[in-house]
């Protein structure tokens, strides 16, 4: 009875203990972000949800758990040649997330590798065909362009390529060089197109007060009186004081009457020879005898 009792206890007791070793081994807990796909002697049977689980142990069936959130991959820089003929090194990030779990376990041995090489042939594909200009100033475009044409690659995979974006553009120094003179020479364009409007609003207000003040004469007197106070306002040792030419036309006309006055009492009578009169003279001033 003793031997008997003493067996039947080791019996329990391994049994026990291979419950809980198949417990122990067979027992998964599932986070809210994952999924669990089961694998049955290889075959796919299923794909748990969030929360315990219990699979067969001994290795009958296998978890292997994906997870589904947003995850960013930076793919490393690659050397591009745009549409025209510029080398540039460009670095570019990658934001997807697992939408399948079963495809992405069953049909790609490892979708993050597989989605770096994809985005660094796709990224050089996409920029050879766009120019430097479209590179730099219509970066969102390119975005586009490069998300599209990831995702449909990467979608039968159970895969979302959620964004992609141009992180860094390198340009070689004789470029840059060339870009800043370029927007130098833009700058002074602006500079001296802004400068000379301003000159012909300026010059087209001038002519406006100017027919203004032709209109009435009153107030180039205004202008004058004005002009002195700002000129007394300094201390200045030359004053420079604007007198129109109109205001000395009447002494003009006085000082010409004058002349001519003057003049035609000095100028001698005009005295015309007689037709008789011999034209040659002697030396004591009379005339020579015929």
């Amino acid at each position: 009875m003793n031997g008997a009792l003493v067996a039947v206890v080791v019996v329990v007791a391994v049994v026990a203990i291979l419950i809980l070793i198949a417990f122990a081994t067979g027992f998964r807990v599932i986070n809210e972000y994952e999924r669990g796909v089961v694998l049955r002697l290889g075959r796919l049977i299923d794909v748990k949800g969030p929360g315990p689980r219990l699979i067969i142990p001994f290795g009958f069936d296998r978890m292997v758990k994906v997870d589904l959130r947003v995850m960013v991959h930076e793919v490393p820089p690659q050397d591009v040649i745009t549409s025209d003929n510029v080398t540039v090194r460009v670095t570019a990030v990658v934001f997807f997330r697992v939408v399948d779990a079963r495809d992405s376990y069953v049909k790609v041995r490892d979708y993050m590798s597989t989605i770096s090489k994809t985005a660094q042939t796709t990224l050089r594909s996409i920029l050879g065909q766009s120019t430097l200009d479209e590179l730099l100033s219509r970066r969102d475009k390119v975005n586009a362009e490069l998300q599209t044409v990831i995702d449909e690659q990467t979608e039968p995979w159970g895969v979302k390529v959620t964004a992609v974006e141009v992180k860094d553009v390198d340009l070689p120094q004789s470029m840059q060089r060339a870009m800043a003179l370029q927007a130098e020479a833009e700058r002074e364009k602006r500079a001296k197109i802004i400068r000379a409007q301003g000159e012909f609003q300026a010059a087209q207000t001038l002519a406006d007060a100017a027919q203004v003040i032709g209109t009435q004469p009153a107030t180039l007197q205004l202008r004058y009186l004005q002009t002195l106070s700002e000129i007394g306002a300094d201390q200045n040792t030359v004053v420079v004081f604007p007198v129109p030419l109109d205001m000395f036309e009447p002494f003009f006309k006085m000082k010409g009457t004058a002349t001519a006055k003057n003049g035609h009492k000095s100028a001698p009578a005009p005295t015309a020879l007689n037709e008789g009169e011999p034209s040659g003279m002697s030396a004591n001033g009379t005339g020579a005898d015929s």
